[in-house]
């Protein structure tokens, strides 16, 4: 496998999973890559060039530690401009008033093995102009970050510790905010796509992973998955926040609906 400054290192890890020692020891910073689920939602969307900035160290370094796996070097690649740009803090958060606040704590419902997202949505149809949502998390909501950014939020995440972190939400506008979180009919056509992939699938069960795993495993499968293949997924639930996340990534998918607590999909280039 050749590796460059914007290699993710969630590929690397399913390249030579033995490299995760290697990695973690080129800073403490990293010791959290230890834990199975930060490592799944961190590792996913961090690169060579971002680890190296986070933990204070050089891209050399990770070359020199990753060479003797077997990987190949490409130095000549330039760092891409998603991975220097740096998110500055937005206006809101910096002259935010503790009055204007309202708290939502959903952990508790996530470690019950169930989706806050009603109840998240629910607040945000509450909030007023010029109020801020803050929801304190276990993991960075990137999903619903996006979700919200289509209905003119701002949004700003603080990383307090490896299992807390607090998602702040601004209603900057004065528009009535509109959530269609029902799911439309994508279950039409099932039994052909079927039959189109048929000897071309590639199947995961996500049904036993905690939140957010379910997602980013999915997510990683379609990173990898041939253009003539469609990943066939068995889920427990409906996943919203990963319906707009394929659509904007050009993938196109069906839903079956099997119990209250079995759900599969297909998803595919069409």
């Amino acid at each position: 496998m050749i590796i460059s400054v914007n290699t993710k290192i969630a590929a690397i890890l399913r390249y030579k999973p033995d490299a995760l020692e290697a990695i973690v020891s080129i800073s403490p910073k990293f010791e959290k890559l230890r834990n199975p689920l930060l490592r799944k939602v961190i590792a996913g969307r961090t690169s060579i060039a971002m680890a190296s900035r986070i933990g204070g160290c050089h891209v050399d370094d990770f070359f020199n530690k990753l060479y003797p796996f077997g990987f190949q070097i490409d130095k000549s690649a330039v760092v891409s401009k998603d991975e220097v740009e740096i998110k500055p803090v937005p206006d809101f958060f910096k002259t935010m008033n503790p009055d204007i606040i309202t708290e939502l704590d959903v952990r508790k419902v996530i470690e019950k093995g169930n989706d806050p997202l009603n109840i998240i949505l629910n607040k945000v149809t509450e909030l007023e102009t010029g109020r801020v949502l803050k929801i304190i998390h276990s993991f960075e909501p990137i999903p619903l970050m996006h979700l919200l950014r289509k209905q003119g939020f701002e949004s700003y995440t603080e990383t307090i510790s490896d299992e807390l972190v607090y998602a702040y939400f601004y209603k900057k506008t004065s528009e009535s905010v509109k959530f269609d979180v029902k799911i439309p009919a994508h279950s039409a056509g099932w039994d052909e796509i079927l039959i189109r992939f048929n000897k071309n699938l590639e199947t995961i069960d996500v049904r036993a992973l905690e939140m957010p795993l379910p997602m980013h495993n999915i997510l990683d499968a379609l990173e990898a998955l041939p253009e003539d293949k469609a990943l066939f997924v068995k889920h427990k639930r409906i996943p919203v926040f990963l319906l707009p996340e394929l659509e904007e990534r050009k993938f196109s998918y069906r839903i079956k609906e099997i119990n209250v607590s079995e759900v599969h999909l297909l998803i595919y280039r069409d």
